[in-house]
């Protein structure tokens, strides 16, 4: 390999890493649930992380988004060390976690909710009284976002009397309103039915294709995982087990033994 080969940088990936756990652990009593898992995720890039039920995949989300407070390690994004920082801190610097915001305001309209996620990355925050001008455009960027995931001819409607699969695409809805750099989803087509689950993963990969963004994915259909990661990582019982391209890491003996199963092609 000549020297220019050896120093290529890929052009979708930063000098340092957006976000990095370091041994980033938990215990909850006498069970270690992560167990100092170090890893570092680049601009550009979509990881997949699975492994069996129990592995540690939801745990190692909630340390990174702030849900849960570490044992020990650190967080770091963009270079910042955002350990001791709440998950509302984490999603101010950047970080953006779909499935757990459609709460936060049930009996408004799904419109409004929206419009509040929009409202949240303004100078404006969360202030009701905006100027009449600002209402307005910060009404059209939601309705775009609504229109996006499929949701606009259910603008008016109440939140809290969606069907299921429509509670998920709003919760993208929120995620994409509030445009943080790194999103992160927690198994984001499990409920939905085979005609809806191609809304949210088509969106997916649309956010996919911005250099900008840095995407976590905790998902079990291996369909799914093909079609979308650029890297996948395995937790087993806490411990970080394989991460690499992911037809190398599916190949390997220790995921093919402990979590595929012979025979299991379509599951993780």
């Amino acid at each position: 390999m000549s020297d220019h080969e050896t120093q290529a940088v890929p052009s979708n990936r930063e000098e340092h890493p957006v976000l990095v756990t370091e041994g980033l652990t938990i215990r909850f009593g006498g069970h270690v649930a992560v167990n100092e898992v170090s890893c570092a995720f680049d601009r550009g890039t979509l990881t997949a992380i699975v492994g069996p039920n129990g592995a540690g995949k939801t745990t190692y989300f909630n340390l990174i988004s702030g849900q849960l407070p570490a044992t020990s390690g650190r967080v770091r994004l963009h270079g910042e060390d955002i350990t001791d920082l709440s998950a509302p801190k984490r999603t101010e610097r950047g970080i953006g976690r779909a499935f757990q915001l459609t709460n936060l305001f049930p009996n408004l309209s799904v419109l409004e909710n929206v419009r509040l996620a929009v409202q949240a990355r303004t100078a404006h925050g969360f202030s009701l009284f905006s100027m009449a001008s600002n209402h307005v455009e910060m009404i059209e960027a939601a309705e775009h976002v609504l229109g996006r995931v499929g949701l606009l001819d259910r603008a008016e409607d109440v939140t809290a009397t969606l069907p299921h699969g429509d509670q998920r695409k709003l919760e993208v809805a929120l995620l994409l309103a509030l445009e943080r750099d790194v999103l992160m989803f927690d198994e984001p087509t499990a409920g939905m039915s085979v005609d809806e689950a191609p809304v949210i993963l088509d969106l997916i990969h649309e956010i996919k294709s911005d250099p900008s963004k840095t995407i976590l994915l905790v998902e079990h259909k291996m369909d799914v995982i093909r079609s979308l990661a650029d890297r996948i990582i395995v937790l087993h019982n806490g411990f970080l087990v394989a991460d690499g391209d992911p037809a190398e890491v599916m190949r390997s003996p220790i995921v093919q033994e402990a979590y595929l199963g012979t025979g299991a092609a379509d599951h993780v």
